[in-house]
């Protein structure tokens, strides 16, 4: 069960605190790897229980998406990044091979 940014395990055995790491997306949605991002989005919101204050999405041909896109300095897409609160770089990932989503969680739930 979700608490703000907290997850607690029924019956409250641990509760796991999301405060400080996030997970963006960067990716094109009509390209040749739109599908395969999209299901990693959703089967890591499904499997590792993470809600929308965790995980950003942008397209990266949006205004936003752009701009993120050179702050980071992302230049493959699709571009997976997880972000500390205050908006440092924790790690990368860019191009076609993606990451486990038991490794990006780890970074998450690690924090």
């Amino acid at each position: 069960m979700w608490l703000g940014s907290c997850f607690i395990e029924p019956p409250a055995v641990y509760m796991l605190c999301l405060d400080g790491m996030k997970v963006l997306v960067l990716y094109r949605p009509n390209s040749e790897h739109g599908r395969v991002i999209e299901s990693f989005i959703r089967d890591f919101r499904y499997q590792h229980e993470v809600n929308a204050d965790i995980l950003d999405v942008q397209n990266v041909d949006s205004r936003d998406g752009v701009a993120t896109a050179s702050l980071y300095d992302v230049v493959q897409y699709p571009a997976i990044l997880v972000l500390a609160d205050d908006g440092q770089l924790v790690k990368l990932w860019e191009g076609d091979s993606l990451p486990l989503m038991d490794e990006v969680a780890g970074y998450v739930y690690n924090a």
